[in-house]
């Protein structure tokens, strides 16, 4: 089983396309904040839509600030 599967270092998988991941994590955060205008009477579901999209944008701020600092490649 082994055999038949090639050995690749760690470094040599690289992730997707970037900047297609950041296009695609703002589009989602957009999205998540247009949810918050509907006909719900509750704003527990708000409170819950604009905790997941802070916790998203928070993920790219700090994928920013990691890169410009030389930390991640």
């Amino acid at each position: 089983m082994s055999d038949s599967e090639p050995v690749v270092a760690p470094d040599q998988l690289k992730p997707g396309n970037r900047k297609a991941g950041r296009i695609l994590a703002v589009l989602t955060i957009l999205g998540l904040l247009a949810m918050t205008c509907g006909n719900h009477e509750g704003r527990i579901e708000d409170i819950f839509l604009i905790v997941i999209a802070v916790g998203i944008a928070a993920i790219l701020v700090g994928d920013v600030v990691l890169r410009r600092a030389g930390l991640r490649e």
